[in-house]
């Protein structure tokens, strides 16, 4: 009999390995030598043994779920426990049960990490959906579907939540984009019709326009020409393939009037230029009555230089703003100086001032009166009080004598 410290060979070439339950057969090794049979069961150990540490490196590495764990360590202790191999099978079988922990542990780091995934996974889906409903109620037709659609890829990113929280936040973000594109294509079918409703009113106008474009009666038609400019912008835009080519048409027959009343106007200016001469001669006279010294003399002889201004006729338009100024001017300063003179002439006025005068020459005479006899009484509070309401008095007193002066001068 060969023996080994986990098993022996009996004389007939059977192959014992030693348990804590007593020997088990593990085979027989009947074609070679007693040390040959338990070098190769050993072997058999080795090779089980290298199994067992592979699957603890793969299993507190983490590669394994641990589901794939436990059914891989259940795998191997059978083929532990009635492995036909002569080692410490034992020991084998506590390194797998050790692992047990090591499982468990990464279970629940697991359930842990999964329960923080799905927290975050369905904080992200209810900031989609906040943001798809904002979406759903703004009018952002020009970002917004491409923006909805960006929220989707990021939806189908982000991992499952609970089914029943999962399915009620899918609802929402469903609900906001279907109302979105409802909105949408309801907002754009709208701006379609209003293109078309635009493009008869620009066709209509065009058609308008180039009817006048040849009128001469430039003022009414300038104005009409105006009015059809806001019905214009009041249309709002048509179909952009057509609306270039009506508003160059409408344009085209706008500048055609506008260049032809121009024209007009020029030549107008040419023939204007001397009465333009005139004015300016009238405008020497006039100037020089400012500054008034005789009224009566310089309304005169204004309204004779009126005259003849309105006798010279039309002057450029260029010259027509600076040359009524002037005129206006001395008009003004010529009808300042008549209603200087009225003002101090006014004779309500004037004796409204000249009674001012009189109750307040009455009033002092009062108050210098009581001012005596306070002083007599040696009250002097009562003096410095008088004395102020007296020196008061009197400086309203001398800007009513002022006043009356000048009506009475």
């Amino acid at each position: 009999m060969t023996s080994h410290q986990w098993g022996r060979v009996d004389d007939d070439g059977t192959v014992y390995v030693k348990t804590a339950d007593g020997e088990r057969s593990v085979g027989q090794y009947p074609e070679g030598t007693p040390e040959e049979a338990l070098k190769f069961f050993t072997e058999r150990y080795a090779a089980l043994a290298f199994e067992v540490e592979l699957l603890e490196q793969r299993i507190k590495s983490g590669v394994l779920s641990p589901e794939e764990a436990v059914e891989s360590v259940g795998t191997v202790r059978t083929q532990v426990t009635d492995a036909n191999a002569v080692g410490d099978l034992a020991a084998l079988t506590a390194r797998l049960e050790s692992l047990t922990p090591v499982i468990e542990g990464q279970r629940e780091a697991r359930k842990v990490e999964k329960a923080q995934r799905a927290a975050e996974s369905r904080a992200q889906k209810e900031k989609i959906v906040g943001e798809a409903e904002k979406l759903a109620e703004s009018n952002d037709w020009r970002n917004g579907a491409n923006r909805l659609r960006d929220l989707l890829d990021e939806w189908k990113a982000l991992p499952r939540i609970d089914r029943s929280s999962d399915d009620a936040l899918w609802r929402r973000f469903s609900t906001a984009r279907t109302s979105y594109t409802r909105r949408r294509k309801a907002h754009f079918a709208e701006q379609h019709e209003k293109r078309d409703a635009a493009r008869a009113v620009k066709e209509r106008l065009a058609t308008e326009a180039e009817a006048l474009a040849g009128s001469t009666e430039w003022g009414p038609t300038a104005g009409r020409y105006r009015d059809l400019m806001k019905e214009w912008k009041a249309a709002g835009p048509a179909p952009r393939d057509v609306d270039d080519a009506l508003w160059k048409r409408f344009r085209g027959a706008q500048d055609a009037f506008f260049g032809a009343r121009d024209a007009a106007a020029a030549a107008e200016d040419q023939e204007f230029a001397a009465n333009a001469e005139v004015k300016e001669k009238l405008l020497l006279e006039a100037e020089a009555l400012v500054p008034v010294t005789d009224l009566d003399i310089a309304k005169k002889t204004f309204r004779d230089i009126a005259d003849r201004w309105d006798a010279a006729g039309k002057v450029p338009r260029d010259r027509m703003k600076e040359l009524e100024a002037r005129i206006r001017k001395v008009e003004q300063a010529i009808r300042g100086v008549e209603d200087e003179q009225w003002r101090k002439s006014d004779p309500e006025k004037s004796a409204r001032a000249d009674d001012m005068v009189s109750k307040l020459e009455t009033a002092i005479a009062k108050v210098e009166a009581d001012l005596d006899k306070a002083r007599a009484s040696g009250n002097a509070k009562k003096v410095k009080e008088l004395e102020d309401n007296l020196e008061s008095r009197r400086s309203f007193l001398e800007m009513a004598k002022r006043a009356s002066d000048e009506f009475s001068g």
